[in-house]
C-alpha cells in the first residue's frame, strides 16, 4: 500500500488515546490480563483503513480486537474511526507480522484475520507472503489449540498457494470458497473488497484451523 504522509502523525495518534499500543512487547502473554472485561484476543494482520476492524469489532463486544498494520498514514485513518465512534475493543500496533511472537505468547491469540494481503507474485518473494509457511509457523504458535485463519483474497495465485501451505502446515482447511459473494453479500467487507465486489471480481475465503 502506497500513500501519502499524513501531517501531524504524532498529535493524531496522541488524540486517539489509548486505542494506540506503542510498546506491545509489554504486554506479552498478558493482553486478556490486562483487559480482563474481554474473554478473547484476536487479530487482524493489515488492517489497512480499518473499516473491517471497527465492524467487525462491534459484533462481538467481549472479545480484544488487536489490528496490525505496518503503514501508519493509513492505520490513522482506522484508528480515528475507532476513537470517533467509541469503539472499545479495538487496539492498533504498527509493526510487521515478523515481530508477533515477540507481543503474544503462545496459545494466547484464538483467531487471525487475513484480508487482501500483498501477493508478492514473484517466487523469489514468495517468503514475504503473509502465507508462506514461515509466517505460518508463527500464527501457529501465537494461536491457541483450537485457533483459526479467516483468510480472503481476489487473486487466485495467492489461494491456491495458500491452500497447499495452510495444509503443509499443519492446518485443515473448511469454508473453502472461490466466489465468496456470489450468491449476495457475505459478511464484513474491507474497502478493498467492496471495491473488487462492485467491480465484479470474485473473493476467494477459507478458514484454516488447527489440526487437532
Amino acid at each position: 500500500m502506497r500513500m501519502r504522509k499524513k501531517p501531524n502523525m504524532p498529535r493524531r495518534i496522541e488524540k486517539c488515546g489509548g486505542i494506540y499500543i506503542g510498546n506491545p512487547e509489554d504486554y506479552h502473554g498478558k493482553w486478556l490480563e490486562t483487559f480482563p472485561e474481554y474473554k478473547e484476543l484476536q487479530l487482524e494482520i493489515g488492517c489497512g483503513r480499518g473499516r473491517f476492524t471497527a465492524e467487525t469489532a462491534l459484533t462481538m463486544p467481549e472479545t480484544l480486537l488487536v489490528a496490525i498494520e505496518r503503514v501508519r498514514e493509513a492505520m490513522i485513518i482506522g484508528m480515528e474511526r475507532a476513537a470517533r465512534e467509541g469503539i472499545p475493543n479495538i487496539r492498533f500496533i504498527d509493526t510487521d507480522a515478523a515481530m508477533l511472537r515477540f507481543i503474544f505468547a503462545s496459545g494466547e491469540v484464538g483467531r487471525i484475520y487475513l484480508n487482501f494481503c500483498d501477493p508478492w507474485p514473484s517466487n523469489g518473494h514468495r517468503k514475504r507472503r503473509l502465507t508462506h509457511e514461515g509466517f505460518l509457523d508463527i500464527y501457529k504458535d501465537i494461536l491457541r489449540a483450537d485457533g483459526e485463519i479467516h483468510f480472503k483474497t481476489d487473486n487466485d495465485g495467492l489461494f491456491d498457494y495458500s491452500l497447499g501451505q495452510f495444509l503443509k502446515c499443519g492446518f485443515e482447511l473448511e469454508d473453502v470458497t472461490r466466489d465468496l459473494h456470489g450468491g449476495g453479500m457475505v459478511g464484513i467487507m474491507t474497502d478493498y473488497e467492496m471495491k473488487f465486489h462492485e467491480q465484479g471480481v470474485s473473493i476467494n475465503r477459507c478458514v484454516a484451523r488447527i489440526k487437532t
